[in-house]
């Protein structure tokens, strides 16, 4: 008998800064489909993690698995070109593609000079890219996005291509229920945040006119097992969260309902302020060991660790939640293995 494709369940492909480089991603597509997940999602940085070559060769090796991208910028391509790119995808694909869109780092953003993202230019991209894959001829765009004589693709066009938002704070959320197909929060979200995050894309959705239940919220949760070596565990989940706390902890803090006194002293510390970049991918064993220190257990709770039954349990409280679907976060398909099958046997 066929087993069932888990199309509540994704993963990252390339989890955290990469692993060994981008050419692994050919077998964690190929892996992650074997063992049925229903997404794969690929995130990018500016190195040798460019989305659309990324989602080009996952989607190129694999046959069932839908890509999404979690996400890219709009604001970083022309306007056409991630027309062009999301369209040749999705016939490429068979209609695997979703394509994600997020605000990025504001930070790092300034630091290249590419201007903040705002909420009203993510409302205003989605629209132009469903009218372009509709065949529309846009004249003399004028709006958030910026100003354009002409945008146009194709007139035969008649696209449904699925649209993704990585949302944070309300107005994004509320933006991801009124205009979006899916909609994939934070890592490290508690349960209430996780609660009151889905209430406010539903409700968005709902008085959009749409239909709440056709709104995927995807829950981004961290699921490190204890098979794993333990300082792998701590670069997964200690690592991972001091990166966000580098580059958004106030934002963070403030959606969890965290003590800024324990951010402030993190931010303090010497061996947080001597790591040359983000703490997963730079700081050294003995310096995470250190890190984890500064971090509170409840800091470290909304995540997966222990069994894989432990890990499964976990995960299934994510449904009670609220969550639709569930990203098992920061590890790759091989890693995941004995979690997923413990997660066939124990919900079917």
């Amino acid at each position: 008998m066929t087993e069932r494709v888990l199309d509540e369940l994704g993963f990252y492909l390339l989890a955290g800064a990469g692993g060994e480089g981008p050419a692994t991603l050919v077998d964690e597509a190929r892996q992650g489909e074997e063992l049925g997940f229903g997404t794969g999602f690929v995130s990018e940085r500016w190195n040798v993690k460019e989305a659309s070559s990324l989602t080009g060769a996952a989607l190129a090796v694999t046959s069932r698995l839908r890509i999404a991208t979690a996400a890219t910028n709009h604001n970083t391509r022309h306007p056409l070109i991630t027309g062009s790119w999301a369209t040749t995808m999705h016939r490429l694909s068979g209609g695997r593609f979703t394509l994600g869109l997020g605000r990025g780092i504001a930070a790092m953003y300034d630091a290249f000079g590419v201007p903040a993202i705002t909420t009203a230019q993510l409302e205003d991209f989605a629209r132009v890219m469903r009218r372009l894959w509709h065949g529309e001829v846009i004249i003399g765009h004028d709006g958030p996005i910026g100003q354009y004589p002409v945008l146009f693709l194709d007139a035969d066009f008649r696209e449904d291509i699925r649209l993704a938002l990585v949302a944070f704070g309300p107005r994004t959320l509320a933006l991801g229920g009124r205009v979006f197909d899916d909609v994939i929060l934070h890592t490290y979200f508690t349960p209430e945040t996780l609660a009151r995050a889905v209430a406010t894309v539903k409700r968005a959705a709902e008085r959009a006119g749409r239909d709440p239940a056709a709104v995927r919220v995807w829950s981004c949760f961290a699921t490190v097992g204890d098979h794993l070596p333990e300082e792998l565990r701590l670069k997964k989940t200690v690592a991972r969260l001091a990166t966000y706390l580098q580059g958004y902890g106030d934002l963070l803090v403030r959606t969890n309902g965290w003590d800024p006194a324990v951010l402030a002293r993190f931010r303090d510390d010497p061996v947080v302020q001597s790591v040359p970049g983000g703490i997963d991918h730079k700081a050294t064993a003995e310096q995470i060991e250190h890190i984890a220190t500064l971090l509170p257990d409840e800091w470290l709770e909304p995540a997966a660790t222990g069994s894989a039954r432990q890990c499964v349990e976990r995960v299934r409280r994510e449904f009670d939640h609220g969550a639709d679907a569930v990203i098992l976060h920061g590890a790759t398909p091989a890693e995941l293995a004995p979690i997923v099958a413990e997660y066939r046997a124990t919900v079917g």
